[in-house]
């Protein structure tokens, strides 16, 4: 969960090197954390994370939630990952997990390994 909050909240600058560095689309960021939220939210919550995490994970998942669809295309390009107001909100939002979380709002992205 803490790297897939390292991509959500980083500067959108680093997040489009990352991605580009990986041959990935912006939705990797999305798709990221939602595999690291899922596998929280099947397992004992309460156990690893207070509610205010939770609460703020959730808001994360809903926002990224509405950004989502056909309709919304456009919210996934590169110049909206700098400018759209949802992603300020998921950056802003992943920072302040990760502060509370780490007491950092910085991290090293991950690596991934992809297979094509």
């Amino acid at each position: 969960m803490i790297e897939a909050l390292a991509l959500l909240g980083a500067d959108s600058a680093d997040q489009l090197a990352w991605i580009d560095r990986y041959k990935v689309v912006t939705d990797e960021l999305a798709l990221e954390f939602d595999d690291a939220f899922r596998l929280i939210a099947d397992l004992q919550q309460d156990e690893f994370l207070d509610t205010e995490a939770l609460g703020k994970l959730q808001l994360i998942d809903t926002v990224l939630e509405e950004m989502s669809g056909r309709e919304n295309a456009e919210r996934w390009s590169g110049e909206a990952l700098a400018n759209d107001a949802g992603w300020r909100q998921v950056r802003t939002l992943a920072r302040d997990l990760l502060i509370s979380l780490q007491g950092d709002g910085r991290r090293t992205l991950p690596e991934i390994h992809v297979v094509r």
